[in-house]
């Protein structure tokens, strides 16, 4: 047996330690855990942590020998050539320390009940010469595709976890929405709430839910019945920019589950598929220099804006980016 590092997971983020031991040691005994953090054989990032401390993504777990069976450590499985080949193609930006890939959207990124095909399970296939196996530091919807990032070690991941907490990533999005905003731009500061929705993820407005903020921006408009946004979320909640859109009226096109029949616009020219893509991300690097990738238009939505005539190489960013 020996002492384990491990580097704690999107999924994870927020959960207190007890929490995190009972999910993944579950036969580990709480009297004994509190043992093991009080000798301080057990600590987050090198530092003596209480049971309650809550968790962060990025942070390093270090798990003294145990002969409790570790559910985060079991091993990952194979992955089949054609499948790697075609995450690989998806790689947009590589350097030694993180790689940024182009999110097909009805890809989950983890897995879960009744989902066997998923990015975690196919990160073995983006080590390249790397060492370790790419770590998630950040996540998107199943139905959301565009520009997400993974770190290539754990020093990496522990860099890039500071900088999402300490909000120098920026991420842009595009959207279609049905209807039009009543105002050009805006922010949209409405709390969400996590409310269970026949055993699926769901959030609604609530004053005493966790605040959330959005700020949208209108790119170019199809008459009355739709939009595209550019959007710009500044917390990362759970389904933020959906339960956001939905809320001032202007749902996004294909987001049944926030809009309702109302997300579908009228007649079979349009995809009914979920029109939302994280079209750019700019973050530091190790040295501070400012990497930004843009992500092209899966292919439902570069069908839908050549549809209406937008043009899918707009590369304005209406927010601003962020300075080296």
């Amino acid at each position: 047996m020996v002492v384990l590092t491990i580097s704690i997971e999107d999924a994870d983020s927020g959960i207190r330690l007890d929490r995190w031991f009972r999910r993944h040691f579950p036969t580990l005994p709480h009297g004994r855990l509190e043992k093991l953090l009080r000798s301080g054989q057990i600590r987050i990032d090198g530092a003596r942590v209480r049971a309650n401390k809550r968790l962060e993504a990025g942070q390093l777990v270090r798990v003294p020998p145990l002969r409790d069976r570790c559910a985060a450590c079991k091993p990952s499985p194979k992955v089949d050539r054609q499948e790697a080949e075609a995450i690989r193609r998806c790689v947009l930006y590589r350097d030694g320390d993180t790689i940024v890939i182009n999110k097909p959207p009805g890809l989950a990124v983890q897995g879960g009940s009744r989902l066997s095909r998923h990015l975690d399970g196919m990160l073995d296939a983006l080590k390249f010469d790397g060492a370790e196996r790419p770590k998630l530091v950040h996540r998107l919807d199943k139905d959301t595709s565009g520009a997400l990032v993974l770190a290539r070690h754990t020093k990496s991941a522990a860099r890039l976890a500071t900088a999402f907490r300490g909000r120098l990533v920026q991420k842009l999005y595009w959207a279609l929405v049905v209807g039009v905003p009543a105002e050009r731009h805006g922010s949209i500061d409405v709390s969400l709430d996590k409310k269970p929705s026949r055993g699926r993820e769901k959030v609604t407005p609530a004053e005493d839910g966790r605040s959330a903020l959005t700020h949208f921006y209108l790119v170019e408009r199809a008459g009355e019945q739709a939009a595209w946004l550019a959007l710009e979320p500044k917390t990362g909640r759970t389904h933020q920019l959906r339960a956001h859109l939905a809320s001032i009226g202007v749902p996004i096109q294909g987001d049944g589950k926030y809009g309702g029949r109302a997300a579908f616009l009228e007649g079979n020219t349009v995809a009914p598929r979920l029109h939302l893509h994280a079209r750019e991300i700019s973050f530091p690097d190790a040295r501070g220099a400012i990497v930004r990738v843009v992500a092209p238009l899966p292919e439902h939505m570069a069908d839908t804006w050549t549809f209406f005539g937008f043009d899918p190489n707009y590369d304005a960013n209406p927010f601003g980016g962020i300075a080296a």
